[in-house]
């Protein structure tokens, strides 16, 4: 049976059943040093979608490139339907730095569309949007929280969007949290332009966790699986139906202090319940942060050292019956997923 029509891109060519990773030209350093986007493409044998997975737009959010390390070592591409382009690091600035931001302390993800005339960070949201995002049927972008922050893993999706809401159920993340599209960001250019983005959330910037990698590779399986991309052997179907979030908010810490908490993400909790407290250096005040509703916290602070204000623990708003069984089931879902990668665990 003869090759599919090979995949050009960025001047390369990929023929059926091949995988290439090509160079696309960003920018040049002060120092001469050019800086490219890196694309993994694999192109399948047999017709199917394009697919983007993206990681590293904030550049200290490392856990996304530890997914993609591990998705594309697995043995199940072998079998890919269609072409799936794989982007470990679009913001290879911020990385190199250890930076969420560019150089400029621009957001990537406030960037887009971008523009060729623009900002470094505007380039290269054009560079990315117009070679990768718009050639795709779909896209999968890793993130992680911020710099001393944690998620619990989670996938985001528009409100009223049915395909992406079903393919979040797919991808089996504990949590599915309905997000507003924001200005500038790279799930907003890309609803503009036709494609439909999940955004998995989980971990935390500069950091590694082993449950958000499984949970990463699993789901982007999962998914690749439902759009027909990938045969079935080998991937198992979600078993637990992902909690789903219509709201959320993050409690902020009462007063400046040293922070101890009495929760942790993942943790179901209830309207009045004590989550943490803050005292002063010298012991002398304490100030309880109580949960003002029912819900299940998503995120959460890690340092011990708040601010008044300092967002603190963030909470979704729950409507299941029993939240704290789903929570439990949804947690051995995710210690029983298969590490794909079995001689290097975190």
């Amino acid at each position: 049976m003869p090759n599919r029509k090979p995949f050009e891109f960025a001047g390369e060519v990929i023929d059926g059943g091949t995988r290439r990773t090509v160079d696309v030209p960003v920018s040049v350093l002060s120092d001469h040093t050019p800086i490219d986007l890196k694309v993994h493409v694999i192109h399948g044998k047999k017709a199917g979608p394009t697919v983007f997975v993206s990681a590293a737009v904030h550049g200290d959010e490392v856990m996304g490139v530890e997914i993609v390390r591990r998705l594309l070592q697995s043995d199940l591409l072998a079998g890919l339907r269609g072409t799936l382009m794989v982007v470990p690091i679009v913001n290879a600035f911020g990385f190199h730095n250890r930076s969420r931001y560019l150089p400029d302390r621009r957001d990537l993800n406030r960037s887009f569309p971008g523009s060729p005339a623009g900002s470094l960070a505007s380039r290269l949201a054009g560079i990315f949007l117009d070679k990768v995002v718009k050639r795709c049927d779909l896209g999968i972008d890793l993130h992680s929280a911020a710099v001393h922050r944690t998620n619990l893993p989670q996938v985001r999706v528009s409100a009223g969007n049915t395909r992406t809401r079903a393919l979040a159920e797919v991808f089996g993340a504990p949590v599915i949290l309905t997000s507003s599209l924001r200005e500038g960001s790279l799930r907003a250019e890309a609803k503009d332009a036709g494609v439909d983005v999940l955004l998995y959330e989980a971990g935390e910037g500069l950091r590694f966790d082993e449950m958000a990698a499984r949970a990463g590779v699993a789901g982007i399986l999962r998914v690749l699986r439902n759009m027909d991309m990938l045969p079935a052997k080998g991937i198992a179907k979600a078993k637990v139906t992902p909690l789903y979030c219509q709201s959320s908010k993050w409690l902020r810490a009462p007063a400046g202090g040293l922070l101890r908490t009495y929760r942790g993400d993942g943790d179901v909790v209830e309207a009045g319940d004590v989550l943490a407290t803050v005292s002063d250096p010298f012991g002398e005040s304490e100030v309880d942060l109580v949960a003002a509703f029912d819900g299940i916290i998503v995120g959460r602070a890690v340092m011990p050292i708040v601010n008044e204000g300092d967002a603190i623990f963030h909470v979704a708003e729950v409507s299941h019956d029993d939240p704290a069984q789903a929570v439990e089931d949804l947690t051995v879902q995710l210690e029983n997923s298969p590490l794909f990668d079995e001689d290097e665990i975190i």
